[in-house]
């Protein structure tokens, strides 16, 4: 089984689940921007942060034989703080970088006006740069969240079928197929979506235009639940092919988009990256 996880933060995880992923079938990943889990204080700690993901963690991958590609974005939930408003200024640079294959995770968190502005700048960004769009749904009164996020992804004029709507559970799913956006679905212990129901929707609304990843951060969570979805789909009866579609074959439609993916059949070494400005330290 081979394995696109198209939404994982892997900063947050060891390099042990980098050996663990790859032997489960992992060759290809995409980490989005997100929350670290205490607030940042200022623009320099995020470019910091950018400099990691388009730098040092691509580095680290390519030692374990997983291609790792990155989103970048100032997230909801960070929108709400007016220290980090320069993020907005600085993304251009970044989103032109190798290995960035969308703007994300952006959308809502709490859906403030705050939220919002930023996430309709985002989205004008993507178009700007032609890239793909990664949106996180919010934890709390999730369905009117989503509405409020196709609404804005409708208000900004980008085509439906370069956003995926993320963290979509069984009350969502059916707003987000009719209006055209892929389909994101986090596979996450306790919160958001199990195997056996991600299963249960695949039967109901088919494998198109369908993302499952693992969500995997510094929060209870699991960078194996994508191979663990694939189990399940050949245990509720459907075919390779059908596993190969989902975990495999829609994040490349997706992310291909961005013209940027890197997907060889090894993925680049070690000294690959010797003359990487980044990992000498410098600024991009």
């Amino acid at each position: 089984m081979k394995i696109f996880d198209p939404h994982v933060h892997m900063t947050s995880r060891t390099t042990n689940d980098y050996e663990v992923m790859r032997s489960a079938g992992v060759r290809a990943l995409v980490e989005p921007a997100f929350w670290l889990g205490q607030p940042r204080t200022g623009v320099s700690t995020f470019t910091d942060y950018f400099d990691g993901l388009v730098g040092w963690e691509r580095f680290r991958a390519a030692q374990f034989g997983v291609a790792h590609h990155c989103a970048i974005a100032l997230n909801p939930k960070e929108a709400n703080d007016p220290r980090c408003a320069g993020v907005l200024d600085v993304l251009p640079r970044y989103l032109a970088k190798d290995g960035v294959v969308a703007v994300g995770e952006v959308g809502f968190d709490s859906v403030t006006t705050a939220e919002e502005q930023a996430f309709a700048q985002q989205l004008e960004l993507a178009i700007e740069h032609d890239l793909p769009v990664l949106v996180h749904t919010p934890h709390r009164d999730k369905l009117a969240g989503t509405k409020r996020t196709l609404d804005v992804v409708r208000e900004s004029g980008i085509a439906p079928e370069r956003v995926v709507i993320d963290h979509l559970n069984e009350t969502t799913v059916g707003l987000v197929a009719d209006s055209g956006c892929w389909m994101g679905f986090s596979i996450y212990p306790d919160t958001k979506m199990g195997e056996l129901r991600m299963v249960s929707i695949l039967a109901e609304y088919g494998t198109g235009r369908v993302l499952v990843n693992s969500a995997a951060d510094w929060g209870k969570s699991d960078p194996l639940t994508t191979r663990r979805t694939g189990d399940a789909m050949l245990e509720g009866g459907f075919s390779q092919s059908d596993v190969d579609r989902v975990l495999w074959d829609n994040p490349v439609e997706f992310y291909g988009q961005s013209g940027r993916l890197m997907l060889d059949d090894e993925p680049p070494t070690a000294e690959a990256f010797a003359g990487n400005s980044v990992l000498r330290g410098e600024r991009v």
